[in-house]
């Protein structure tokens, strides 16, 4: 099949970059987004792109470049379904909160409305890329729905999942270490291949079965996070030894068989995706009753909870047991650096704590709004609404978030807060001065020369 049109379902994290590198590279494809988010679709239109609705360095370059030529974003949801020949499923695919499965299960609502909406407005033959983050065996559940429409029409369903690091996303996209599909049709493979084909070289596009392709994606994200939440496990060995995880780290990643990547000690990890993936492992291990894989698989999220606990249940210890009335600086609320994306980061659970505790917090981050970091907190529905706006302070001033202070936690990896007056900080802060260094950022003996007293991860 010629693809002369594509169409994406979902202006988010991985349809949005996605389809605008896609569009850059083929510019001989009309490729429209569409969504049913109103405000969503006039943010991706709108003149300031500093504004765009996702926060990816050299996104908004790539969107001002093939915009309005052959990248478009809509709300005509039918319109663009009908007149494509590719559409990409692209929806969020959260854990489900209510029945069966709840709190480990994908929700999977937003898919089959996507396939019923596709089956519903089709009249011409269609390729179907699975672009979420999907359970093994989504396809088969797309596929029926599609084959059951009655009007005589072949769709192809492929499994194209995203290997995308949030912060680094274009970068991804334009220098994959892979491109996977995974489909039954070899001339829709094919059709999709041609398209990644104008910038990946051949050899980096690996082509498998469907069950194999939705179960990569699950598994890589399962790897990375067991290295996070592993070298988090030793981080806690080393304060009780006196060895220095950064240490341990450099020396194991030293190893080629093991290798340097994602052994940085931390808070813990957050993110859309690992946490969502593993739970979903689990409940997929489960189903067929594979207990000991469930429980292995298990543990992952079970040492990254503790880890966000243990840094809270730290620094209320630290300040004498009490942080009843104490103002604490929170130093970011993304998940990692260079992303305003929020989703399951260690902050909103740390803040939720120290909260509980009846701590005031003043939150900076250069990237989140205030009204994001209220709806994290009130996602929670830990307490009322009201209580979370007095029990928290969003400040654009760093120095301000952090003035008469009595501690700073520092919960994301922004390269500017490296390169702050911390002298300055130290004078206007409440006495003794502590750093909670929940990323391991700043130097630790020039933290301590200053005043401070500073503690990190494993050290």
């Amino acid at each position: 099949m010629i693809i002369k049109n594509i169409c994406c379902i979902g202006a988010g994290y991985v349809g949005g970059p996605t389809m605008a590198v896609i569009a850059k590279k083929n510019p001989n494809i009309k490729v429209t987004i569409v969504d049913i988010n109103a405000e969503r679709i006039a943010a991706w239109n709108g003149d300031d792109l500093s504004k765009l609705p996702i926060y990816e360095p050299g996104l908004a370059d790539i969107v001002k470049e093939t915009r309005g030529k052959n990248l478009f974003f809509s709300t005509d949801i039918d319109k663009h379904i009908a007149e494509s020949e590719m559409i990409f499923i692209s929806v969020n695919t959260p854990t489900k909160t209510y029945g069966k499965g709840k709190g480990m299960a994908a929700d999977l609502k937003y898919v089959e409305l996507c396939a019923r909406n596709i089956a519903k407005v089709a009249t011409t033959n269609k390729i179907v890329v699975e672009k979420s983050t999907l359970p093994v065996r989504t396809a088969e559940a797309i596929k029926s729905i599609l084959h059951n429409t009655g009007n005589h029409i072949d769709f192809h369903i492929l499994s194209n999942p995203e290997f995308l690091a949030e912060g680094t996303a274009v970068n991804d996209l334009l220098n994959p270490d892979r491109v996977l599909i995974g489909g039954e049709s070899e001339q829709a493979i094919e059709s999709l291949a041609s398209i990644y084909r104008s910038w990946v070289p051949n050899e980096n596009i690996l082509k498998t079965n469907l069950w194999s392709s939705e179960l990569s994606k699950l598994t890589a994200n399962a790897f990375l996070a067991q290295r996070i939440s592993s070298i988090n496990a030793i981080s806690e060995l080393c304060e009780k030894t006196g060895a220095n995880v950064s240490e341990v780290a450099k020396a194991i990643g030293m190893d080629t068989r093991i290798g340097p990547k994602f052994l940085k000690a931390s808070v813990g990890f957050g993110g859309s995706c690992f946490q969502k993936d593993i739970l979903n492992l689990v409940y997929i291990a489960r189903s067929f009753n594979l207990n000991e894989v469930a429980d292995y698989w298990e543990q992952v999220i079970v040492m990254n909870n503790h880890q966000k606990r243990r840094f809270s249940d730290h620094l209320i210890k630290t300040l004498y047991n009490t942080v009843s009335g104490k103002k604490i600086g929170m130093l970011g609320w993304a998940f990692k650096k260079d992303t305003n994306d929020t989703r399951e980061s260690a902050a909103i659970y740390v803040a939720d704590h120290l909260l509980n505790e009846q701590a005031h917090i003043a939150v900076y981050d250069p990237k989140v709004p205030e009204t994001k970091i209220q709806n994290d907190l009130n996602y929670l529905n830990t307490r009322s609404e009201e209580e979370n706006l007095k029990g928290i302070t969003v400040t654009l001033d760093p120095y301000e978030a952090l003035k008469e202070a009595h501690a700073v936690a520092i919960m994301t990896e922004w390269d500017e807060f490296k390169t702050y007056d911390w002298e300055k900080i130290y004078d206007g802060m409440k006495k003794p001065a502590f750093i909670f260094d929940g990323r391991n950022i700043l130097d630790k003996k020039e933290m301590e020369t200053i005043g401070f007293e500073y503690y990190s991860i494993g050290q």
